[in-house]
């Protein structure tokens, strides 16, 4: 028996997306289809699903946006508690969304200790890819880290403060002090100059030419190398020359004092450029104001205590050469300036206190300058000595 009424209408039926926490529980089932009426029993039966509050990121977006639960990307990305070697620190904290994330944790790429970089394929974008050298770059030396088998293992003790250097560097100052306190002559320290040099000097060349040779020196002489001496010659050589010239071709107390100035104003420069250069401006490529501001006070307090004190507190001796001394507590005019204003010889002159710090005053500044000027890139450790004798000689040449 046929039935004569109208055919009922197909029920309409319903996917609902699932909410995330229905995802994550079922994330490799199969959703069957659901009707209105089953899935309306459902929610009477189950509470529903506690909503996800996600971390800001102070980015604006749409407030409907916010609601949902962002995916994560696929490519591993570096946070900035993630090291250059791959791993996080122990704070760093991660949004992990459940049924979001793979399952498999994404593999990072390590560095090698020997400064290469291993890229392993392991289906996704390596931040390593397009990296050409390591954490060489990262040293405080212009030359490469690791160079020196010292500065690797003291990194902070000899290749970012450089402290074994430095105390070579400053001891300097005190013997010339000692010496000079003893009255001994120039001439009797230039010999042993010029002896040092001639063993230092061919010794630094046939380093050069011998590989094993040169692994040995480095590794008894590292600690007061820097690591642009390993290809280059050591900075002994130029301290030993600059000495020589300003004890040599210059007056005792000039030729004394621009080898104070080199040993503790040169000192303090590094010191001083190093900790808070990046807070000042540069004046030129590996000098800052902070280091010449260092060099100048550090200049103006050795010229007070040579001038001021040490050097009319010892001498004359009866072996010094004629024209030992050229600074007599007495400054004046040129006689040139003087006759150009119509002054008489008595005046334009200054003596006592105000003529020693106008002498600790210029003697900071040529420190200071001669710290900082770059002559054809020759080492400091010659053009400071040389240029504060030549500064301090031509000064006192015109107003001493």
């Amino acid at each position: 028996m046929s039935y004569q009424g109208p055919v009922p209408g197909t029920p309409r039926v319903i996917s609902p997306s699932p909410t995330p926490s229905e995802t994550s529980e079922r994330q490799d089932s199969y959703f069957a289809p659901v009707t209105r009426s089953a899935a309306r029993d459902q929610r009477h039966k189950s509470p529903p699903p506690e909503p996800i509050h996600e971390e800001k990121d102070g980015s604006s977006s749409d407030s409907s946006l916010e609601k949902r639960a962002r995916t994560r990307s696929r490519s591993p990305i570096l946070s900035a508690a993630t090291y250059m070697n791959g791993t996080a620190g122990a704070g760093s904290k991660k949004r992990r969304i459940s049924g979001l994330t793979p399952k498999t944790p994404v593999t990072k790429s390590e560095a090698l200790s020997n400064g290469d970089v291993s890229i392993e394929s392991n289906g996704h974008l390596s931040p390593y890819d397009r990296v050409k050298k390591s954490w060489r770059e990262f040293s405080r030396s212009p030359s490469p880290l690791g160079l020196i088998p010292l500065h690797r293992h003291y990194r902070t003790l000899i290749n970012k403060h450089e402290i074994p250097r430095k105390v070579l560097h400053v001891s300097i100052g005190f013997f010339t002090l000692k010496y000079y306190h003893a009255g001994l002559q120039a001439t009797s320290i230039t010999p042993w100059l010029l002896g040092a040099l001639a063993i230092i000097g061919p010794t630094d060349i046939l380093r050069h030419h011998y590989e094993r040779f040169n692994r040995f020196y480095i590794r008894v002489l590292g600690a007061l190398m820097r690591e642009t001496e390993v290809d280059g010659y050591n900075g002994v050589i130029f301290y030993l020359v600059g000495t020589y010239i300003a004890l040599q071709f210059f007056p005792k107390d000039i030729g004394t004092i621009s080898i104070l100035l080199l040993s503790w104003c040169d000192t303090a420069a590094s010191t001083f450029g190093r900790l808070y250069g990046r807070y000042t401006i540069r004046l030129r490529r590996g000098k800052s104001l902070a280091g010449s501001l260092a060099a100048f006070i550090t200049g103006a307090l050795v010229g007070l205590f040579f001038w001021g004190y040490l050097a009319p507190r010892t001498g004359p001796f009866p072996d010094d050469p004629p024209n030992a001394y050229m600074y007599h507590h007495r400054l004046s005019l040129p006689g040139q300036v003087k006759d150009l204003l119509g002054w008489r010889p008595s005046n334009g002159v200054i003596t006592g206190n105000t003529a020693l710090a106008v002498m600790s005053v210029c003697t900071g500044l040529i420190a200071s300058l001669s710290e900082l000027i770059d002559v054809w890139g020759l080492d400091d450790n010659l053009t400071i000595p040389v240029l504060s004798s030549a500064g301090l000689w031509l000064f006192l040449k015109a107003f001493g």
